[in-house]
């Protein structure tokens, strides 16, 4: 026999050999399993605002057909669902609560806070101490806020105030909640979304005594037993609403009519609410004065564009892991919303395309370089859709069929009606849950379209919001609450009203400070020739930032 031939026979040997070994080896990996560890006076205030009714277009006639299911019967414990058990912990959760506490709804458990109180459901109140952590690092980014409180807290002008809240439950609401009671209120709160609450935080308010009804994971059944929960209790009712996408003003203005037309005023902060209380006006069943926050223009610019600018891709990466450049991405809507999410995909390298309904906003894309196209006519094409209108059905079944395999879809408006989930839930699509909040929807071809939050607001759902920016959205809340507290009757009527403009500014003036930012001041020739007054307001009314 040849040395080659040896030499072959050996080579051969030794690769059978490599092979059973990394045979071996792919079993061994393949059996491993990776655990999971887990100074400001009420009357230098007043003297600043004074707001003028200012409506949108709006229906002639008040609907609410979507919610007709919620409200023909009342939530029973029998008819609810744990989500609970089939999410698993997400990947943004910094506190690994014990499995065995995760298989229980907190609404099946009595749990008591130091004080002895009963009055609140969370998902576990021995999370507390770590929610007050949380509380401690957001206000260290909301000095404005703090500044507020400071300033006001000494005049209580808040004392009698009876809020209830309806919100994303996070560490920098509840510093704005703990303003709030600083300045004399008593607080009632709840979450406006299922998946937005931060077990922790949430902890850490009832610990601290406010009554929190919120856990991230709700059901349906459970979100409205929440609210209800807030606003029907023996010996308290509200006389202040905060909200935010209308959920709970409209629960009031449903099942306790008694109790909405005693209501002082509403604040609310967002495009589907909005809608809502212009409806209500217009039908002339608004029966108390309303502050419409979305709309004012520290919310707008700010919470809408900046924070979305940076949010999308927070919550896109810790969901997907996907890489932008390159990718083709659809915008529906080029409002604030979208306008963020448009520059950030943009600077990114994503190929971004953009779909609208206003001329306006439309000619604003082209300007700014993105095409303005219909879904229907390059959904077969995108790699990802995300919706920024608050409408509803802005992507169909129809659609959906036709979006390529792996098409990633979510929504950054407050409503979870944008994408037609409702549709998908049938029995020739398969659900499979890969993430926390990551649904591969699978088509009967094996076709998989991934949708994030069930549709519900990504950023606060996935991952969570820059701090700073909702300071400003904060600030702007609890000046509004103020006012409409305060205000003499003749004010404010049952109506809607825009944030006055010397309020915007007087909220952008407190957030300078941060970035050590020094305001030009006017001569007084030079205020006397724009004809303003030298401390404001410097813009009128219809000015467009």
């Amino acid at each position: 026999m040849s040395d080659s031939t040896v030499d072959a026979k050996l080579e051969l040997k030794q690769a059978s050999k490599d092979v059973k070994e990394s045979e071996n080896v792919a079993e061994k990996y393949s059996a491993m399993t990776v655990s999971k560890n887990s100074e400001l006076t009420m009357g230098e205030l007043s003297s600043v605002l004074s707001a003028v009714p200012t409506h949108k277009p709006v229906k002639k006639q008040i609907q609410f057909v979507e919610d007709k299911q919620e409200f023909s019967k009342f939530p029973t414990k029998t008819g609810r669902r744990s989500l609970s058990r089939s999410i698993s912990q997400s990947s943004t959760d910094s506190y690994s609560s014990d499995s065995s506490d995760d298989e229980t709804s907190p609404r099946d458990k009595t749990q008591v806070n130091s004080r002895g109180s009963t009055d609140f459901c969370v998902k576990n109140i021995k999370q507390a101490e770590f929610g007050r952590r949380e509380i401690e690092i957001a206000v260290q980014d909301m000095s404005a806020l703090i500044s507020l409180r400071k300033r006001a807290q000494g005049e209580k002008p808040l004392a009698g105030a009876k809020i209830v809240g309806c919100t994303h439950i996070t560490a920098q609401t509840a510093v704005l909640i703990e303003t709030l009671v600083s300045l004399g209120a008593q607080c009632r709160w709840t979450a406006c979304n299922i998946y937005s609450t931060q077990n922790e935080v949430a902890a850490a308010l009832s610990e601290r005594g406010v009554p929190v009804f919120a856990w991230k994971g709700e059901s349906e059944d459970d979100f409205w037993w929440c609210i209800d929960q807030c606003v029907n209790t023996e010996g308290w009712q509200p006389n202040m609403i905060l909200d935010d996408g209308g959920d709970l003003t409209h629960w009031v203005y449903k099942k306790y009519p008694n109790v909405f037309k005693k209501i002082r005023g509403i604040v609310e902060e967002s495009v589907t609410g909005v809608h809502r209380l212009y409806q209500l006006s217009k039908a002339g069943k608004l029966c108390v004065p309303a502050m419409n926050v979305n709309d004012s223009v520290t919310k707008q610019k700010f919470d809408n564009l900046y924070c979305c600018r940076e949010s999308i891709l927070d919550g896109l990466k810790r969901t997907t892991d996907v890489m932008f450049g390159g990718k083709q991405v659809v915008v529906c809507g080029y409002g604030e919303v979208g306008k963020g999410c448009c520059a950030a995909l943009k600077a990114l390298g994503s190929v971004v395309c953009i779909t609208e309904i206003d001329p306006i906003c439309a000619l604003q894309g082209c300007m700014d370089g993105f095409r303005v196209v219909k879904l229907s006519e390059v959904v077969r094409h995108v790699d990802v859709i995300i919706t920024c209108t608050g409408n509803k059905n802005v992507v169909t079944r129809e659609q959906l069929d036709r979006m390529k395999n792996g098409c990633i879809v979510c929504n950054m408006g407050h409503s979870n009606t944008e994408i037609d989930v409702a549709s998908m839930r049938t029995p020739e699509l398969t659900w499979e849950r890969v993430r926390s909040q990551v649904d591969h929807v699978i088509w009967p071809d094996g076709k998989r379209v991934i949708l994030l939050a069930e549709g519900r607001l990504l950023n606060l759902s996935c991952s969570t919001v820059p701090t700073f920016v909702l300071s400003i959205t904060a600030t702007t809340q609890a000046l509004a609450l103020i006012e409409l507290y305060n205000a003499p009757e003749s004010r404010y009527k049952q109506d809607v009203y825009l944030l006055p403009k010397k309020m915007d500014e007087y909220v952008a003036s407190l957030h300078l400070a941060t970035f050590d930012a020094h305001l030009t001041e006017l001569s007084d020739e030079q205020a006397k020739y724009l004809g303003l007054n030298k401390n404001g307001p410097f813009k009128p009314n219809y000015y467009r930032y």
